[in-house]
């Protein structure tokens, strides 16, 4: 079983300026307990970030529910995709995704590029991951009685502030996937806002004194999703805006059916 809370929080930079929060993060859990989760960062660039970030990740979350309940192509729970299954499945992700995307940013009469995102999705069993990375932001995941690790490198482009969307020309050949065959016990997505106090962004590893509270949050919360005092207290900190400006959005989720210590 899996407990899950995703949420987001307007960065302070935002608020001065009078803008929405231009990240988004949600889930779902299918049969078979399986979970898939997305986060998504507009850009700051994109006219329309806020109405890409969430048309990216309901997009996202639609095409692995769809696949998942059609017979023919549904997603296996005990036996992992093969990296060539997931590499194949994630670039149709991407597809479908640009695909809405253009169809809002023609509805909206405006250009593909004012809905740029970020996007990072995963798909978790009971017995394997399968993530995917567009861009900056990150994933980081402890197995069993291991230490936090990073899934991905984050995409910082050649420039400073400079990062990959989902709208870029470049996209599929810049998609991350990879392929986990054990779950791990906790699995944390989070956009960019929070990067420098939660890693080491010389030798990008996670700092793991920002995660242990939010593990032990969700094994002693019960419903984290109608108990969210903790994260949203912590996303709105003052001593967390002190240190970033950004708009900050936290997935995080624990498979419950092990020994958690």
């Amino acid at each position: 079983m899996w407990k899950v809370i995703t949420r987001s929080s307007i960065g302070t930079s935002h608020q001065q300026l009078n803008l929405p929060c231009q990240d988004y993060g949600r889930y779902l859990l299918l049969e078979g307990n399986i979970l898939i989760g997305a986060i998504a960062d507009g850009a700051g660039s994109a006219k329309y970030a806020e109405i890409g970030a969430k048309t990216t990740v309901d997009e996202s979350l639609r095409f692995l529910q769809a696949i998942h309940t059609e017979a023919a192509q549904d997603l296996p729970t005990n036996d992992p995709l093969s990296e060539e299954q997931a590499q194949l499945l994630f670039t149709q992700l991407i597809e479908a995704v640009r695909s809405r995307l253009t169809v809002v940013a023609m509805e909206m009469d405006g250009n593909f590029s004012d809905l740029a995102s970020t996007l990072l999705v995963f798909i978790a069993t009971p017995h394997w991951l399968a993530g995917m990375q567009i861009g900056d932001g990150f994933m980081v995941i402890r197995d069993k009685n291991e230490a936090y690790r990073l899934l991905f490198q984050p995409d910082k482009g050649e420039y400073i502030n400079e990062t990959t969307f989902v709208t870029s020309d470049h996209t599929i050949n810049s998609l991350q996937v990879k392929v986990l065959p054990e779950v791990p016990t906790f699995i944390c997505a989070a956009t960019d806002g929070v990067e420098r106090v939660s890693l080491n962004l010389v030798q990008w590893i996670p700092f793991a004194p920002f995660f242990e509270p939010l593990e032990t949050y969700l094994q002693e919360t019960e419903n984290p999703e109608e108990d969210d005092d903790y994260l949203n207290a912590f996303l709105n900190s003052d001593r967390l805006n002190a240190r970033t400006t950004d708009d900050k959005t936290l997935l995080l989720s624990l498979w419950c059916d092990q020994d958690l210590s």
